[in-house]
């Protein structure tokens, strides 16, 4: 048996939005869509009549890990193996002839460059022609994306050669993530997260306060590396922790810019306030410090430091499968965590426990999270399966199910060598007991 703790590890490192930080996802994604389609519409002169329909008549059209074909206008589900199982024109769903007809033995060049190393995709000549769809910022997109297609094809009388608009869709996600919008109170995001916390963050356990502060007791070195810029972050997080939420940890980076913390050489930044200052190297780093962007060799130099160790042990908890688990597993030698609220939204074998967005997170258009099914009934395993399975410890619903453990508690984790399910917990996704 593969077996895996926290105890043997120097440092324990977590993201914060969706891995600490439960959002209300239900509230959040109808903020999120409602954002994106106005600003389709009243920017770039998108069709009101498609993209202003309300999301609950598609919520069912959502699910974290869809890929989006640009020029095509396609939206895709592949399996573990990168073949091309569903697919969508639009919102329109596709027969498996329709998607053969496209993707000539169900693949794609790009979804397969995907497939073999997702990194390749995120930057460079991919990055124009495949977009994948991994966290609960961006899942609206593929909504937003459906519908202008839609509504292209409605005006054309048929379906494009090619299409040019996942450009304006980025565009709109721009215009609510713009990190300068929480400080200057812009856009029709960030303004409204600020006026009612309560209705988009849920606030975090006291149970997990103490196994955070528990960790520093026991002399671990406790890390938190997030996307957020650091006004925004320091809102979240003093909302769900308190305002002594810092203390927490050893260290705090900001505006991270994952993937590339841990692939690449950006350097550290120090704040000044909330202001972006002077760049510094990792031996300046300081314990209690917060700091923005950065890169994980600088940061490895400061745990070096403060661990007294030349090569100190890594974890990390995530959401993100290609930010959070793939990147940091293949390129910086960091095990991880996967923090996967599905598992409670679909449910898990002899575990009730009900996530209160249950009908926002799960979808019976595209199947579960975890499998994908294909026209002749054939059940493989999702393509976020097989990095969970392949690139991370175990994949748990909350951080609350390691809360309620020591720190030298034993987890049976994923082994690869036999590929076995063993690293879920508490319990087996539903959506993987058929396979």
């Amino acid at each position: 048996m593969c077996s895996f703790k926290f105890s043997d590890y120097d440092c324990i490192g977590f993201d914060l939005d969706h891995t600490l930080l439960w959002y209300n996802v239900t509230n959040m994604v109808e903020l999120e869509y409602n954002a994106m389609a106005k600003y389709m519409v009243e920017e770039k002169n998108y069709c009101a009549k498609f993209l202003y329909q309300p999301l609950s008549k598609d919520l069912n059209f959502l699910l974290k890990g869809l890929i989006i074909d640009m020029e095509k206008g396609n939206i895709l589900r592949i399996n573990n193996c990168g073949e091309i199982i569903k697919a969508t024109h639009g919102t329109k769903l596709m027969t498996s002839d329709e998607i053969k007809l496209v993707y000539p033995n169900k693949r794609w060049e790009a979804s397969d460059a995907f497939a073999n190393n997702p990194l390749d995709t995120w930057n460079g000549e991919w990055s124009s022609r495949i977009r994948a769809l991994l966290d609960y910022f961006d899942m609206p997109m593929s909504l937003v994306f459906g519908r202008v297609i839609d509504s292209l094809d409605d005006k054309n009388g048929g379906k494009l050669d090619k299409y040019d608009c996942w450009k304006d869709c980025i565009g709109a996600a721009i215009s609510l993530y713009d990190r300068t919008n929480f400080k200057n109170e812009l856009g029709n995001y960030f303004v409204h997260l600020k006026k009612e916390p309560e209705k988009y963050i849920r606030k975090c356990s006291q149970e997990i306060i103490d196994w955070l502060s528990n960790m520093k007791k026991q002399n671990k070195i406790v890390y938190l590396i997030t996307g957020s810029n650091v006004d925004f972050a320091s809102f979240t997080a003093s909302y769900i922790f308190g305002n002594n939420w810092r203390s927490l940890f050893d260290i705090v980076i900001c505006f991270a810019k994952k993937p590339g913390f841990f692939n690449g050489d950006r350097p550290f930044l120090t704040l000044d306030g909330f202001d972006e200052s002077q760049e510094i190297t990792g031996q300046q780093l300081e314990q209690g410090g917060i700091y923005s962007q950065g890169n994980w060799n600088d940061l490895m130099i400061f745990f070096s430091k403060i661990c007294h160790k030349e090569s100190p042990k890594c974890v990390y908890f995530g959401d993100n499968i290609l930010q959070d688990i793939f990147a940091p597993n293949t390129t910086a030698n960091c095990d991880t965590v996967v923090v996967s609220e599905e598992m409670y939204a679909e449910g898990m074998i002899s575990d009730s426990t009900i996530h209160p967005d249950e009908k926002t997170m799960t979808s019976n258009y595209w199947g579960s999270y975890f499998s994908i099914v294909d026209d002749d009934g054939v059940i493989y395993p999702s393509f976020a399966t097989h990095v969970i399975e392949k690139y991370s410890k175990i994949c748990i619903p909350s951080i609350k199910v390691c809360a309620e453990n020591p720190l030298d508690h034993s987890y049976e984790c994923f082994d690869k060598k036999i590929n076995n399910k063993s690293g879920y917990h508490p319990a087996l996704p539903l959506g993987l007991t058929k396979i």
